[in-house]
């Protein structure tokens, strides 16, 4: 069950406290809304065949039809440009430009980002394309996927035949969005594709990924990039109580899930594994330190200069903050447990955005001069199908005024976009939740902008108007 979550206003003093120059965007990913998974030469994409398996999906769902978003683009866009967003954040569909991964590209995939980011464009919108965002090709999965070196230079590969089509028009790149999901979810756990449960075996995933990122920045700049980044999932760890385990039990997640996807791309090296009760397994029996390239046998000389390349800003994803246990027995050394005392979400999320501001200064304190100016790429709720969706207004106008906390705080945050522009296919939990600023009818396709439409489009025009 949801409430209702904050007293809200109409936003104009939030739209004066930001900053001139404050970019305002909305966020999708290809597999949640494209559809059309076997037209103009797709290939078949790991969420293609997990989604298929029996039991993978609630209630079998599957983005076979998804938005529609690859016929019907042209309405979607005309609603991005309702709205007045400076920025859209999509991502591009690796299975359309090389259907099995490698080789050849296929012309008609490349042909409709080309017309989507034309189109974007004669909108006055800045097309900022993902060019990883969960979707792997099934052959490269059949050959190891993440757990395979080869996939980051395929990945590369891939990036270049991207970037030579539109880099002219991109105004940033993300390479990937959070690759710790993927070693979680994707590698970890199975509970999203390709559905393996290898728990810290996973490990590996979050290096070649790591490594696929920093090989695709320096083929999108030898292409004329402009501006790069990486969309990384943040999750703020709080202790569950004030005992040492406890404390410990909080610190070992904030490696795993945190700093494991930052320190290699900001400090050049990777945190230390120990907490993780891992050092054995993963080291390379070398003699390195803990914070040496040895924690992980996958690691070779030379990688980490790669990965650590500079970018031109860091992508975060916030949604929640979790709590932690210590959890003496068991794969990992931390138990997750709820927040609790808090309004939560249609996903049963607690709404905590006081964690977001905190996360943004964490980040600051953390990486100092090393860490680029910041874009919220992702921040959202799900609730009901409800049109009138004041819960919504009230979750992003609290995040936002966090977001100009940290801002006065000294973080140099540039940019915030919504997830999402509209419902659409939410992974494992399919159509089930609803995060859209327009509604979709799956029926029929219909678009209905909600009243969080009409509110951010009214916060971003006057924040314009400043």
């Amino acid at each position: 069950m949801t409430r209702r979550i904050f007293a809200f206003d109409e936003g104009a003093d939030l739209a004066r406290s930001l900053p001139p120059g404050f970019r305002w965007g909305v966020a999708t990913a290809a597999y949640q809304i494209e559809g059309a998974v076997d037209e103009d030469g797709r290939g078949t994409s790991i969420w293609d065949t997990f989604s298929h398996e029996p039991g993978r999906t609630r209630d079998g769902h599957t983005g076979d039809v998804a938005c529609d978003h690859y016929h019907r683009w042209p309405e979607d866009v005309r609603l991005m440009a309702g709205l007045g967003v400076h920025d859209y954040r999509f991502s591009v569909a690796w299975p359309r430009i090389q259907p099995t991964g490698a080789g050849p590209v296929n012309a008609a995939g490349l042909d409709f980002y080309d017309r989507l980011t034309d189109g974007l464009l004669e909108h006055g919108i800045t097309p900022n394309p993902t060019l990883y965002h969960w979707d792997l090709p099934q052959p490269l999965e059949d050959r190891g996927g993440w757990l395979n070196r080869d996939t980051a230079h395929r990945f590369a590969e891939y990036a270049d035949a991207v970037a030579e089509r539109l880099a002219d028009r991109v105004g940033m790149w993300m390479t990937l969005n959070e690759p710790v999901v993927v070693m979680a979810y994707g590698y970890a756990f199975g509970l999203h594709a390709p559905g393996r449960a290898l728990v810290l075996d996973a490990l590996p995933t979050a290096h070649h990924q790591l490594l696929a990122h920093g090989l695709a920045v320096g083929a999108l700049r030898a292409r004329g990039a402009r501006r790069i980044a990486i969309a990384n999932h943040y999750i703020p760890a709080w202790p569950a109580g004030e005992t040492a385990g406890d404390i410990a039990a909080a610190e070992a997640f904030d490696i795993l899930i945190n700093r494991l996807f930052t320190e290699p791309i900001l400090l050049g090296r990777y945190p230390d594994l120990s907490a993780l009760g891992a050092a054995g397994a993963l080291a390379a029996g070398h003699g390195a330190g803990p914070a040496d390239p040895g924690d992980l046998p996958v690691v070779r000389d030379g990688d980490l200069d790669v990965i650590s390349a500079p970018i031109d800003a860091l992508g975060v994803n916030y949604y929640q903050p979790n709590l932690l246990a210590a959890a003496p027995e068991g794969p990992l050394p931390f138990d997750i447990r709820p927040v609790e005392g808090r309004p939560t979400t249609g996903t049963g999320w607690p709404v905590v955005p006081e964690a977001l501001r905190d996360l943004l200064l964490d980040l600051r304190r953390r990486y100092g001069g090393a860490l680029p100016p910041v874009h919220i790429t992702e921040n959202g709720c799900s609730y009901d199908e409800r049109l009138d969706d004041a819960d919504r207004v009230a979750f992003l106008d609290a995040h936002l005024r966090a977001v100009r906390e940290a801002i006065d705080e000294g973080v140099d945050v540039r940019g915030y976009y919504v997830w999402s522009l509209m419902d659409n296919f939410e992974w494992a939990e399919g159509y089930h939740p609803r995060f859209g600023l327009v509604h979709i009818d799956y029926a029929t396709q219909r678009r209905t902008p909600r009243a969080s439409y009409a509110w951010y489009r009214d916060l971003i025009a006057a924040h314009r108007a400043r």
